[in-house]
This record gives C-alpha cells, structure tokens and sequence, in this order.
C-alpha cells in the first residue's frame, strides 16, 4: 500500500492584526477595507451614527426596532421578496443597536458581493417602514421581553445597570427598551430616528475578505457611494457618571434552586493607558478555568461550574468621556450563595496583598496573544474588530499595538490594574435568588447594606 507522504509543517510567521487602507467616498462615507486572500466569504460591517442616547424621551427601544425593520422592505422589494433576494445571494444581514451606535452586518460569497452591496445600499437608502411590519416588530420584542426578565443573567445585568446609573442617563435603563416604551413605537417614531440620524457622511463601512478580481470602487460607487444624505453635527455625548458604592441587591425569585450572581462598576475605557494592564489583570482573576476565581469557588469548593471576571467597553471616546463595564458573573446553588460570596471577597483581598505571580501573567499573556491569529481567523472577526475601533474612535492599529503592549506588561502593573478594577469595598452586588433563603446570611458578610426588590 503506498501513503501519501506525510505533510510538514512549515516555517512560523510573524503575526499582526490586519492593517486596513482607509478612504472616503464622495458622498462621505468612510470606508476601511483589508484584504484577505483566501478568504472566501466576505463580511461588512456599517456603523450608523445614532445612539441610543439620541432615542426620543419615551421611546426607549426606537433604535432597536428601526434595526430590524431595516431589512423588511425597501422602496424596490417587500419583506418577503428583499428576504428572497439576500438567500439568493447566500448572503446573511443583520442590525443591532447600542449605547454607540447602530451596527449593520453583512456576509456573503465573494462572487456575489456586488448584489449583497446594492441590497444594503437599498437597506440603508431606502426602507420601507411599512406599519405592518413595524407593528409586527414591536409586537414581537414586547413578547420578547417577559422571557428575558425571566432569564437570571439578562434580569441580573438589567438591574445592576439600573443600580450603577443615574435614572436620568440613557445607560440605567435596557438597551432594547422596557413593555411600557416599546408599546408607544410606531412607524412614523421608526422614520423619525431613521431620517435624523442615517446618512452616510456619519456612517462608516468596513469590508474584509478576499478581494481578488474585484473592483471595489466600482461596486461601491455602483451601491454604498449610491447613497446620499445630508451632513449632521456630531450628536453631544452625555458624561458616564456612576454610582459604586459597595452595597448588595437582592432581586427575590421565590424557590429558585441557584442564585446568579453579578458583581460589577464602572471602569475606564480602551483610551485610558491602562486598559492593556487591565485586561491583562482581570484574565488572571477571572478569565479562564485555571484562574484564580475558578480555582477557589469550582475546584477547590464546587460551589459552581465557573465564574467570569470581565470588562465590557459601554462607550469609548477620544477625549476620555467613555467607560466601561468591569463585572464578575456566575451562578452557585442557593444554600452556598453566602459562602461563595465570602470566599470571593477573599479572592479579590488575597490578591490586593500578595499580587500576582509571574506564572499567572505569562500563562495569561501566552493565552492573549497565543490564540489571536486563531481568534481573527475569519473575514467576520476581523470585520467586527475594525467596526469596534471606528465606534470607539480608536486608531486603525490599535488591536495590533493592543497585543504588543499586553506582551510587555509586568505582572505589577497588572496587578495593580485588576486590583484597582475590582476593589473589594467598592463593589455593586447583584443576585438573583431566594430571597428568603440567602438574605441573612448575605447580610452577615458585611459587604454592603443589602436590599431586595421583588418585581
């Protein structure tokens, strides 16, 4: 029998995040593109500049529901014939809305790029926003909502967001709005939004893949350079202010057998020089199985099957008015809500006093900067990665020079990065639980006064 002879692995490469080449179009688009050769499927991200900040007072969820509605129906195609004509493309569209922005998101096979374009052009250019689907949408995210107050984490990071904001910032309340705002959303709300904020002179596309054979400035001029619209002032940013006194929030779910767990405050944003430092710090605490939250609360005690320590960007901007979410989060049984609790809190002093070891920061800058070219292995991720830095005002290398610096980062400055993140006095705790059965011996702990809501 003869073998094909073995394959041999070839020679290691230098890596470094995709560099894109940056233009704009004549009617005012930015555009970033980055090619990639062999990759097949190309993706496009589109970042609108409307924030949730700028929904209309009541309206919260407006954003939300223009997003969706963008893909059912232009001024050429209905629902189902626009739908029809995207799986005739292979393409895939979606949209979503944020604190920052609205983000429109494409994939599709490089041989059919020029018409997946012209029907986001036609998306973006002209929906339709007939009542009919408008009401069809908001009927469904109102149905949307009971399932996701019912889910423990989603009811657990809504509370904690109304905990550490002000009622009068945009940030305290859900991103996709409450029953009693997306009830007032109708189509003539949904065209509103859309007419004051969607336009390309504040709009940016980014498209990755292998461009090969394609010329890009035709099929653009051809769809996205198509579109037109007026100029708009940049819209003011609120200052993030937050409240992080350390207390402890019950929300009671009578008989639930697991307590979920949020513990969080408000952090600096990707601008502050510490961010690398920070994110280096929080993977030791609570990045992975081997970290140290793990380590105590699921190997040595069982208390759970994880615990995640994380920092997720709210807002970043340029002149340092951004910030971000840094928070803890898991799920233990219920009559080891406390313990657990307790042995945390002596996670994050143990690491105040003694700091990291050197092991625990190679391991983690090893585990950071190991699996990038694993994790942008695709024209999506990358995609995603170049929409975040244009929504956040970054620089365009700013993923690539983010990996050099968490290479050179100590192990004391991420310690006292992840220390200063996560002190143990100043801490927001969320839970939600039996009331009944965790409360006292929570309150026993003495890490904040202790509350419970019961709605």
């Amino acid at each position: 029998m003869t073998f094909h002879p073995r394959p041999q692995a070839g020679e290691p490469q230098p890596w470094a995040f995709p560099a894109p080449d940056r233009s704009v179009l004549s009617n005012g688009l930015t555009l970033l593109r980055c090619h990639r050769p062999g990759q097949q499927v190309i993706a496009v991200e589109v970042n609108l500049a409307a924030p949730l900040d700028a929904e209309p007072e009541g309206l919260d969820g407006v954003a939300t529901i223009m997003a969706r509605a963008l893909s059912e129906g232009t001024d050429k195609h209905s629902a189902e014939e626009f739908a029809a004509e995207l799986e005739r493309c292979g393409a895939t569209l979606d949209a979503h809305a944020d604190h920052p922005g609205l983000r429109v998101s494409l994939e599709v096979p490089a041989s059919r790029l020029p018409k997946a374009l012209g029907l986001l052009a036609e998306a973006l250019r002209a929906p339709a926003f007939a009542d009919a689907e408008v009401d069809r949408l908001v009927r469904n995210r109102l149905d949307e909502i009971p399932h996701e107050l019912a889910n423990p984490q989603r009811r657990a990071a809504k509370q904690l967001s109304k905990e550490l904001f002000p009622a009068s910032l945009r940030m305290s309340r859900p991103r996709q709005g409450t029953e009693e705002t997306v009830a007032r959303i109708d189509s003539a709300a949904v065209r509103a939004f859309y007419e004051a904020h969607v336009r390309p002179a504040t709009a940016t596309a980014v498209v990755v893949g292998d461009l090969t054979g394609i010329d890009l400035d035709e099929v653009l001029a051809d769809t996205l350079g198509a579109w037109t619209g007026n100029s708009a002032e940049p819209l003011p940013v609120p200052p993030v202010t937050a409240d992080d006194t350390g207390r402890v929030v019950i929300v009671d779910r009578p008989g639930a057998v697991q307590t979920q767990l949020l513990i969080g405050r408000i952090g600096p944003d990707r601008h502050d020089r510490v961010w690398a430092a920070q994110v280096l710090g929080t993977y030791c605490l609570g990045g992975t199985l081997t970290s140290r939250l793990d380590k105590v609360l699921r190997e040595e005690k069982g208390y759970t099957y994880g615990v995640r320590a994380f920092g997720q960007v709210l807002r970043s901007t340029a002149d340092g008015r951004g910030a971000s979410m840094l928070a803890i989060s898991g799920s233990v049984d219920t009559p080891n809500t406390a313990p657990a609790l307790e042995d945390l809190w002596k996670v994050l002093r143990t690491l105040a006093e003694g700091g990291l070891t050197d092991t625990e920061r190679d391991v983690a800058v090893q585990n950071l900067v190991g699996v990038a070219p694993l994790k942008f292995e695709t024209a999506a991720s990358v995609a995603g990665t170049l929409a975040d830095q244009v929504e956040q005002e970054l620089p365009d290398d700013y993923q690539a020079q983010l990996y050099a610096r968490l290479a050179e980062t100590g192990t004391v400055e991420a310690t006292s990065a992840v220390v200063n993140a996560f002190p143990a006095d100043r801490l927001v705790t969320v839970l939600v639980g039996d009331a009944a059965q965790i409360e006292e011996p929570v309150r026993a702990l003495g890490i904040g006064a202790v509350s419970v809501v019961t709605n």
